[in-house]
């Protein structure tokens, strides 16, 4: 399986079914049942993360509990890191929700060769479901041509943010080139600003940079090797250049000091950004959503400004393209009861993605997988910055999913270790990819 898509589909002709088009769940507001600390009842379960986008995802099983009391859900909230160990230990102990979050990629690809999910093949190819998603969005839950997983949140490409005001402050535009980028890196430092700000204790947040910089020097086929497990695939010379890009930015002072013990969960990273403390910030749209949370008068003022991952010099790929994740998407345990099956097979065909749920994601600062949503984006609080993340979703040439899930969950946490202790210092880019080749079965 290729843990990858292109995202061309996404705002062009072929899709017929748009957002008006969409079943709505129109009940009024009732309770999903205890989020995390409390012992949850219901006749299905829901694990969900907690944050941002949370509130759309509780208004949904709010409404659909409301308007079915003999289908309920109990719903759960954790954060992202610790939900990530959480689900995979109960997948694995066959204690899963009825509803597993996902990202799709490696992890779920894990999940089926285990028979933990259920096929949804025959439930994705429903009248009612088969055109509510974009096919590029849904083609990431599926393994071997089979669906297993179906989109339960927004698009979530991966860009530059930044604060327009320290950057009127010593001149600067944004970077369309790596030179450009590194060039900038000293003026801030003058003025007494951290370049960019990143949550080094989560990992995760790492990785686009590795990501990118992959891209940029070799093309996406050297992701795609890497995904495939070819033999040798993490020595890739354009692997080698990325690792090396990273400490010489580390090393210049690209970074606000004692990144390694920022905190992402609680936002603290972003606030460095809004706060003046730091210029930039590479992340996915939490960071607009983070800041919408903690500081809405930033987004109000017209302070926040975002462009995409610059170009390298002389790489061969396309600066067109992205790296984040196409969307969340919810499967169904295979160890679940009969009647919770059904709930959830229910839940999914007539709620999932409607138009109050596609709204309400708009609304906490995502853009839905859905077609047709022009009139809701101009009509929404920022056209223009969710004009932009449409857009750059829609024209890349290759969107990558993110390694830590698109690997498996072995691999997916060893290039986060492995990772991290590059930016530290801690090992070379030569030992990087020696033990990441030494995760690839033979």
């Amino acid at each position: 399986m290729k843990a990858m898509t292109s995202l061309r589909a996404l705002g062009r002709a072929g899709v017929a079914a748009g957002l008006a088009a969409l079943l709505v769940g129109a009940a009024a507001c009732g309770t999903a049942g205890p989020r995390s600390g409390g012992e949850p009842t219901g006749a299905a379960s829901a694990w969900i993360i907690s944050g941002v986008t949370e509130k759309a995802f509780t208004n949904s099983f709010d409404a659909w509990n409301a308007a079915h009391p003999d289908k309920t859900f109990a719903v759960q909230s954790f954060a992202n890191d610790p939900y990530k160990q959480k689900i995979r230990t109960a997948v694995g102990a066959a204690d899963a929700p009825t509803l597993i979050y996902g990202w799709g990629g490696g992890v779920l690809n894990s999940y089926v060769r285990a028979g933990s999910v259920d096929d949804l093949s025959d439930l994705a190819a429903d009248p009612a479901l088969a055109d509510r998603f974009l096919p590029s969005i849904a083609a990431v839950g599926q393994i071997d041509g089979k669906t297993y997983a179906v989109p339960n949140n927004g698009v979530k490409p991966v860009m530059i943010y930044y604060n327009k005001d320290l950057f009127a402050q010593v001149g600067a535009q944004p970077p369309t080139t790596w030179g450009e980028l590194m060039a900038l890196v000293p003026r801030f430092q003058a003025a007494g600003i951290a370049p960019f700000t990143v949550a080094g204790q989560a990992r995760w947040p790492l990785l686009p940079w590795f990501s990118y910089l992959v891209d940029r020097v070799g093309g996406p086929e050297v992701t795609d090797a890497i995904v495939a497990n070819r033999p040798g695939a993490w020595s890739h010379p354009a692997v080698l250049r990325a690792n090396t890009m990273i400490q010489e930015l580390v090393d210049a002072g690209g970074f606000v000091n004692g990144f390694a013990s920022i905190a992402t969960d609680s936002g603290a990273d972003t606030a460095l950004l809004y706060t003046g403390r730091a210029a930039m910030s590479l992340g996915l749209p939490a960071t607009y959503q983070n800041i919408q949370t903690g500081a809405p008068d930033f987004l109000a003022e017209g302070k926040l400004g975002w462009f995409p991952f610059p170009a390298v010099e002389g790489g061969a790929g396309d600066p067109a393209n992205v790296v984040g994740n196409p969307s969340n998407f919810w499967s169904i345990s295979a160890t679940a009861t009969p009647e919770e099956k059904q709930v959830a097979r229910d839940y999914i065909k007539e709620e999932l993605l409607g138009e109050r749920y596609a709204a309400d994601l708009l609304a906490v600062g995502n853009v839905p997988p859905v077609a047709g949503i022009d009139d809701e984006i101009a009509a929404s609080s920022d056209p223009a910055y969710f004009r932009a993340v449409y857009d750059l979703a829609a024209n890349a040439p290759h969107f990558q999913l993110s390694l830590d899930q698109a690997l498996s969950p072995e691999q997916g946490d060893a290039v986060l270790t492995n990772l991290q202790q590059v930016f530290l210092g801690q090992i070379t880019p030569e030992q990087f990819s020696d033990a990441m080749n030494a995760t690839i079965a033979s």
